[in-house]
């Protein structure tokens, strides 16, 4: 009997059993279903987040306080010394900086002013969680944001701190429902600013940077006065080549701006503009792990019920095995037989679950802005996976099935 005859009264043993089969088979499209779904739409968002961090821009890095420096000792590896966090890096020091660094770079200066604003109007006003950033003109290019409409702050209006404001989308749909956001005036807490542009919409793979207002630095140190200001310094190169020689020229040019010394050890923190993508991608792949754990599982448990679908089976067709047997199909036929039935079974519950999953993952992929995804590997996977629990599910009672004695089955009621 060779493999299509076999495919055949697979499927006819199906159909003179469907409802426990459609049972199994649903179970096992749900696992599948599961894994599939979660990897497709976790791969989704993850390449929405490399696009978007390429456009924030690949060739792009920041120097930070975040971190820690050992202060006692002298050598880096002695035990003794302790950790403390880096100093802030304050508005003098940022601006130093800018003017010190010569590398043929963009060099941007921003701070956060306040984390949870409330931003209004005369009409309406908004949740007390805005972020007000500090910011000069250079920022929007360097942090890869663009404007829907409206201009820029320009050079004049950061160095004399000017009451200006770029909202982002979602102040301005609070705002100002119906009406222009262009020359209007709001208030961040008691001080009031007037809007010149709009951000264009980021959407939330892009955090909350729609949900944020920018004015000059120097205008949020006017509005916000603070002993614990702390500045951010992006800069932008050319391309992506030169990023290493730009920040070893940064390090440098902040050791000096830092005043330290040639024992010191470095009191601030370079990050690429990728790191933050790749924090949250490590971040995805333990709910990866544990889709993977969970998908198995329940194919472990759809495993253990089609096997019990298939000793039932073998009983049910004790006579018909009997017959088999005594028109000389071998134990090898009668085994080859049933573990078919055990694969088919499996197979088409993990085509099943695998479309669901394929489509399902993307629906979620394209809400978070990400393209189609098709996870080709996950996919042979899982097709693989199926088939071994479906041998796995079939061995015992294949076996049991070649092992009848021709003549008891041909008794048997």
């Amino acid at each position: 009997m060779n493999l299509i005859e076999n495919i055949r009264l697979a499927f006819r043993a199906i159909q003179s059993n469907m409802l426990r089969t459609v049972l199994t088979l649903l179970i096992i499209a749900f696992g599948i279903m599961a894994l599939i779904g979660i990897l497709t739409a976790t791969e989704g968002i993850k390449a929405s987040m490399i696009k978007n961090f390429k456009i924030m821009g690949s060739n792009t890095f920041s120097i930070r306080n975040e971190g820690f420096i050992r202060r006692e000792g002298s050598r880096r590896d002695n035990p003794r010394r302790k950790k403390t966090e880096n100093p802030l890096i304050s508005a003098s020091q940022a601006s130093q900086f800018a003017k010190l660094y010569d590398y043929p770079a963009v060099v941007s200066l921003s701070w956060m002013a306040q984390s949870a604003a409330t931003v209004k109007n005369e009409i309406y006003k908004t949740n007390p969680n805005v972020r007000v950033w500090g910011v000069d003109e250079n920022y929007l290019k360097v942090a890869g944001l663009s404007l829907s409409k409206g201009r820029n702050f320009t050079r004049v209006e950061v160095e004399n701190g000017q009451a200006v404001a770029i909202i982002g989308k979602d102040v301005a749909k609070k705002l100002f429902p119906a009406t222009d956001v262009l020359d209007k005036f709001v208030s961040i807490g008691n001080q009031k600013v007037r809007i010149v542009g709009l951000q264009a919409e980021k959407g939330a793979s892009q955090g909350s940077s729609d949900n944020q207002i920018l004015i000059p630095y120097t205008t949020a140190r006017k509005f916000f006065p603070s002993e614990s200001e702390n500045f951010i310094i992006n800069i932008l190169t050319a391309s992506a080549e030169e990023l290493d020689v730009a920040m070893e020229e940064a390090i440098g040019v902040m050791r000096n701006v830092r005043k330290l010394s040639i024992r010191d050890d470095n009191d601030f923190e370079m990050m690429k503009s990728d790191r933050l993508a790749n924090k949250v991608i490590e971040q995805l792949k333990s709910v990866r792990y544990a889709t993977i754990v969970i998908g198995v599982l329940t194919l472990l448990g759809a495993g253990i019920g089609l096997m019990n679908i298939m000793l039932v089976s073998v009983n049910e067709r004790t006579r018909e095995i009997g017959i088999s047997k005594a028109i000389g199909a071998s134990q090898h036929v009668i085994k080859v037989q049933f573990l078919t039935e055990a694969v088919v079974i499996c197979q088409l519950g993990g085509i099943g679950g695998i479309l669901a999953g394929v489509l399902l993952g993307n629906v979620v992929a394209l809400l978070t802005r990400g393209g189609f995804v098709f996870p080709w590997v996950w996919v042979l996977s899982g097709i693989v996976f199926t088939f071994i629990v479906g041998l796995a599910a079939g061995f015992y009672p294949a076996l049991k099935a070649s092992k009848l004695d021709p003549v008891e089955a041909l008794r048997y009621e």
